[in-house]
């Protein structure tokens, strides 16, 4: 074969790769941009989402981020069988030692909701910062107090966390008890979330093993007690973003993002109902 063919048989061969690779380099490049989208939609909702807990005397407000991690203590308390005040007791000791954000750092080696520290025997580093395990740790050592049904707030959570300021968990107890009395189904319809409606692009739709998971065994087509289904309500209100859901419904009451209120609903059905983004 003449060397001139030989040569522009190797141009040409060099230029399809450089085609294919600029291709595979677009699509890559498209690809990453979609996802880094979610990512930022998701961080915008998060951002402009509020929830609230409305008593007749109180009320408070938690991002998003907060409002999920205080429906997941107060579900795995529950779970346990754990009575409100535990839960409580445990939400004013998230407050105190993250303000319910679960943070990737902290004195010496604590991480997490409680600052629970691995060094300390609470865990590895990656269990701790899983809120699901990590109230069920704080959970499991209240248990073992002797007698922490009847004492105080601040008092049960200094005898889990052993902190170096005792009394510190007293100033949250308001706000942990109007969250227990929220989450814990104690009142109906006092929790609530309001911001954009979540989008099916941005939502994980992995809903029954994380509700099994934090909840225990939960049947979206089955009648529940009234507590209970105030408990399951105020949890999937609080991950609605997460999950993609648009509408919750129990009980006479209906609830959504936009209007971001526990509306009038017929029929009154002890039956929690959810509508959702994904398609």
């Amino acid at each position: 074969m003449p060397t001139s063919s030989v040569t522009n048989s190797s141009v040409r061969k060099r230029r399809r790769t450089r085609r294919v690779r600029a291709a595979i380099l677009s699509i890559a490049t498209i690809g990453a941009l979609v996802i880094a989208g979610f990512a930022i939609t998701r961080a915008l909702e998060d951002h402009t989402t509020s929830c609230h807990v409305r008593l007749s005397k109180s009320r408070y407000t938690l991002q998003l981020d907060q409002a999920e991690h205080a429906t997941t203590i107060a579900a795995v308390g529950k779970r346990l069988g754990l009575a409100d005040h535990a839960v409580t007791v445990a939400l004013a000791a998230a407050l105190q030692e993250s303000n319910l954000h679960n943070v990737a750092h902290g004195d010496r080696d604590s991480l997490g909701l409680f600052q629970q520290r691995p060094s300390q025997g609470w865990g590895s580093s990656t269990q701790v910062m899983d809120p699901k395990y990590a109230a069920e740790a704080f959970f499991t050592h209240l248990a073992k107090v002797d007698g922490w049904e009847n004492l105080p707030v601040t008092t049960a959570a200094q005898e889990v966390q052993r902190s170096g300021a005792p009394q510190a968990y007293a100033r949250w107890e308001p706000e942990a008890r109007a969250l227990a009395i929220a989450t814990t189904g104690e009142k109906g319809a006092t929790f609530t979330c309001h911001g954009p409606t979540p989008k099916a692009a941005s939502a994980d739709r992995a809903l029954q093993p994380v509700m099994t998971a934090e909840l225990g065994p939960v049947d979206l087509s089955a009648t529940v007690e009234p507590q209970r289904g105030w408990i399951i309500a105020s949890w999937l209100v609080a991950h609605h973003q997460r999950f993609g859901i648009s509408a919750v419904t129990f009980n006479g009451k209906r609830w959504t993002p936009s209007a971001g209120t526990w509306a009038q609903h017929s029929p009154a059905a002890l039956r929690v109902q959810i509508e959702r983004a994904i398609t």
